[in-house]
């Protein structure tokens, strides 16, 4: 307790105690006890009615001058906090109650703030202007602004309230607020352990050391509510390595004399490890036969125990009955520790389970994003039996929303125990950017853009864009709008519209300009699977041809307007949409030109990829992309085209490969491509919160087929090979990606290029 709060109490108790000692005084001059109230007269009071005070009286007129009812009466007239002082006198057979009222709030400011902004800070005090006065109340509001910046990391905060008193019982209250440093942890150790260094275990806990690249993060600024996660986190790290019996048995935060460093020490008992024993799996449904589920088992007799292991064979048997029709079934894993032998036998049982109902979802923590946008992607809905499977999914169609920097999911007991609450507790993170941007690409040069975003409009779950680009060789505008969910169904529906001016000299002697819109419709066709419709009008001018350029050129030259519907079917598996380590996606898009305008044509275009994860932060990425396009009753033109290099084909330039002119060097793009990707992502052992990561890379494919012919076309169709490095880093100012290539296997005519780099950045 502050010296602030010490001389509050201290007043406090003093008026306290001092006025009901005037009750046994009264008492004892008022000879005998059936002496009785005759009239109760209150005193002192201006906003507060008569009859108020008098209801909060445990005595009535006619009622003895009883000391402990009196007592009890001024405890509880000052327990309502609108008294600043209160005293019972006895007149007579007269009780006086005497009250000096607490002022009226005129006025709440805050001084010294700069890290907290005011807004947060009222929000944070709960007193208001025109509320009442309260000491107490003034106490507990400190207490809650350094609360609060104890939240941000500044423990050396110190809050001094003023009281500055007014004309007509008012009060300015004046927060003078001195916020200190940000307390960073300066150092992090380990006691007791012997199977991981100390540095091992840094990269386990989600707290870090303070370093001069994190200042875009807050991981080593000293928070206890992290500092438990990072228990748990050990925790599993060291069950996952067969240490099952291991615990964190004290964390100490030492404060630094300075104020501004905290020095963390976790003291662990890694115990003995562990291996797997007898591995059973177990049916209490006389009609499932536990061996069907068998592939399902991760662990296995003489490996290493890994309870990470056991958590996935639970979720995927879970998953498995669920498929079967077994909504209520239970998986329990039986642990049986043989100290002697070091070993850990292990039951799989599985009976039926209780019938478990979801009886309410409540969602907390979404100032901006509507609950119904957050509902609406569970699988889950009040009244459903609880499937676990299902809940799993919710979360992961939350997360994928991209609205939220956390998504935790608990389930507590209802109201009955067959009824469950669904509890889900979200972290909103900024949706929306007014940007100003620049940046280089070797593909683009120096680029300048400005941009409006927004993700999450008005909370709705509906996604806005403009931009403005301009750089080296491309002036683009475009506008989108995306409602994801149509008329309260799962249908989204959007438009976009663009304009782009494009310089194709340095690859095919011609500039090209592109103006038109599009609409489209999409909708689910399972859980994983999406299909959408659009049409697409959009006017294509080729123009500034060079008159060197390939007569292949020369003839496009001019405008087509193209009017077109298309479809894409999505099968979408992939554990993350944003960097996914898991799972697989394919692609199909189709487009039919010819419902009016001047082009009549036929495309389908393929795209495929599956990730998976060797080891954690390890992933593996193979993919494949091919695409065709017919001419119905004429030739493909120009614009129309396939045209492959650059991030497409790495090694190669933009249009670096396929049909060109011999004479010109000119690019004439093709019909016909595919290209095959291999690629490792993996750790560079920077702390994860740069996360930056390398990857290495192999790109085969071809482009070929070209509906024009003459002695000067190249058009070999052979494959093409790149291989290289790269280094990708998502940064807060943008993504950022270097590539070093060597085109593996080439033609003479084909363009190159070894360095990519691209770098965008908001401001």
């Amino acid at each position: 307790m502050g010296p602030i709060a010490r001389v509050l109490a201290f007043g406090l108790t003093l008026t306290f105690f001092a006025s009901p000692l005037t009750a046994p005084r009264v008492h004892a001059q008022a000879g005998p006890a059936e002496v009785r109230i005759r009239e109760i007269v209150v005193e002192g009071n201006r906003r507060v009615e008569d009859a108020t005070v008098l209801g909060y009286l445990a005595v009535r007129p006619g009622d003895p001058f009883d000391p402990d009812r009196l007592d009890r009466s001024l405890k509880t007239l000052f327990a309502t906090g609108l008294f600043e002082d209160v005293r019972l006198e006895r007149r007579g057979d007269v009780l006086v109650v005497r009250v000096v009222e607490n002022p009226v709030v005129s006025r709440v400011a805050f001084e010294g703030n700069s890290a907290i902004d005011d807004e947060q800070l009222r929000a944070e005090v709960g007193i208001a202007p025109r509320s009442v006065f309260s000491r107490r109340r003034v106490q507990e509001a400190v207490e809650r602004i350094l609360d609060l910046y104890r939240r941000n990391g500044r423990y050396a905060a110190r809050v001094e309230p003023k009281i500055i008193r007014r004309p007509q019982n008012r009060v300015d209250l004046v927060f003078e607020i001195r916020e200190g440093p940000v307390t960073r942890v300066c150092g992090i150790a380990f006691v007791g352990n012997r199977a991981f260094s100390d540095s091992t275990l840094r990269g386990v806990v989600s707290t870090r050391e303070t370093a001069w690249y994190r200042f875009f993060s807050s991981a080593d600024v000293y928070d206890p509510d992290r500092v438990e996660l990072d228990k748990e986190r050990l925790r599993r790290h060291y069950r996952a390595r067969g240490y099952a019996e291991f615990e964190v048995t004290a964390v100490t935060a030492q404060l630094g004399p300075d104020g501004r460093c905290y020095y963390l020490t976790f003291a662990v008992d890694e115990g003995p490890r562990y291996r797997f024993g007898k591995v059973e799996l177990v049916s209490d449904i006389p009609e499932l036969e536990p061996e069907k589920l068998r592939r399902l088992v991760e662990v296995r007799e003489g490996g290493i125990y890994d309870a990470d292991a056991i958590e996935r064979t639970v979720q995927a048997i879970t998953e498995k009955l669920g498929e079967l029709g077994y909504a209520f079934a239970r998986i329990e894993p039986e642990e049986r520790l043989d100290r002697e032998k070091r070993v850990v036998d292990i039951v799989f049982r599985i009976s039926r389970g209780p019938r478990v109902y979801v009886e309410r979802i409540e969602i907390r923590g979404n100032v901006r994003t509507l609950d119904r946008v957050i509902r609406r992607e569970f699988r889950l809905a009040e009244g459903d039996p609880f499937n676990a499977s299902l809940l799993r999914r919710s979360i992961q169609r939350v997360r994928n929303l991209g609205y939220f920097s956390r998504v935790d999911v608990r389930t507590r007991q209802g109201s009955a125990p067959d009824r469950l609450v669904v509890e889900v507790e979200v972290e909103e993170q900024p949706t929306g950017e007014l940007s100003f941007g620049g940046g280089y690409s070797t593909a683009e040069g120096f680029l300048a853009d400005a941009r409006l975003s927004e993700r999450n409009l008005l909370g709705r779950g509906q996604k806005l864009d403009l931009s403005f680009t301009v750089s080296g060789r491309t002036t683009r505008f475009d506008f989108s709008f995306t409602e994801p969910y149509f008329l309260g169904h799962e249908l989204s529906a959007g438009i976009d519209l663009f304009h782009t001016v494009t310089d194709f000299q340095t690859e095919a002697s011609f500039d090209q300009r592109r103006d038109g819109g599009r609409i489209r419709v999409g909708y689910p066709l399972s859980e994983f699977l999406r299909h959408s419709v659009r049409y697409a009008l959009r006017r294509i001018e080729i123009d500034n041809v060079d008159p060197a350029a390939s007569a292949f050129i020369r003839r496009e030259q001019g405008g087509r307007v193209t009017s077109a519907i298309g479809h894409t079917l999505k099968w979408d598996r992939r554990d993350n949409v944003f960097l996914p380590s898991e799972g697989f996606v394919v692609r199909i898009d189709q487009d039919f030109a010819g419902l009016g305008g001047d082009n009549r044509y036929v495309r389908h275009e393929l795209r495929a990829a599956w990730y998976y994860s060797v080891v954690p932060d390890v992933v593996v990425n193979l993919g494949i992309r091919a695409g065709h396009i017919l001419g119905l009753g004429g030739d493909v033109h120009l614009a129309d085209r396939f045209f492959i290099g650059g991030s497409t084909l790495r090694g190669f330039r933009f249009a670096g490969i396929g049909p060109r002119d011999r004479t010109t060097g000119d690019a004439l793009g093709g019909n016909l491509y595919y290209v095959g990707t291999a690629e490792l992502r993996f750790p560079l052992g920077l702390p994860k919160e740069l996360r930056m990561f390398g990857r290495a890379f192999v790109d085969a494919g071809t482009l070929t087929d070209v509906d024009v012919s003459g002695p000067n076309l190249v058009d070999s169709g052979d494959v093409r090979v790149g291989a290289g490095v790269g280094v990708s880093w998502v940064s807060p100012l943008g993504p950022l990606s270097i590539d070093f290539a060597q085109a593996v296997v080439k033609n003479d005519e084909d363009e190159t290029e070894r360095f990519r780099l691209s770098f965008g950045t908001r401001f």
